[in-house]
């Protein structure tokens, strides 16, 4: 291996070089992902499905892949509890939460004796 080494591409190590300078910021791509998540999710939730309303609830309230505005959070949790009263449960969760997931463990350890 001539030019082995981190980076090197097999086009020579020129090519490694250009790599180097075309690489974005982790966070910069976490950051773009996210983003793109609230645009897929609000897309559906305007469709009408409420688990993605509640979650474009949580997003707006949490501030995640979106500017942070609780009035907005709190108008898709409106929306979405039309048909579903129960939403309200999660309203203050993180994105994701579900009703689902248990708040009696606070250390997320499920007894499994049962």
């Amino acid at each position: 291996m001539q030019n082995g080494g981190v980076g090197a591409s097999s086009s020579g190590s020129s090519g490694g070089r250009r790599e180097e300078r075309e690489r974005v910021p982790l966070s910069e791509v976490v950051a773009d992902c996210v983003r793109r998540w609230f645009q897929d999710t609000l897309k559906e939730a305007k469709g009408g499905d409420i688990n993605m309303q509640v979650l474009v609830s949580q997003m707006y309230s949490s501030g995640y892949g979106v500017p942070q505005d609780p009035q907005k959070g709190k108008l898709w949790m409106t929306r979405a509890s039309r048909t579903r009263a129960s939403v309200w449960r999660v309203s203050g969760k993180r994105p994701g939460y579900n009703a689902s997931d248990s708040d009696s463990d606070s250390d997320g350890l499920v007894d499994s004796a049962r």
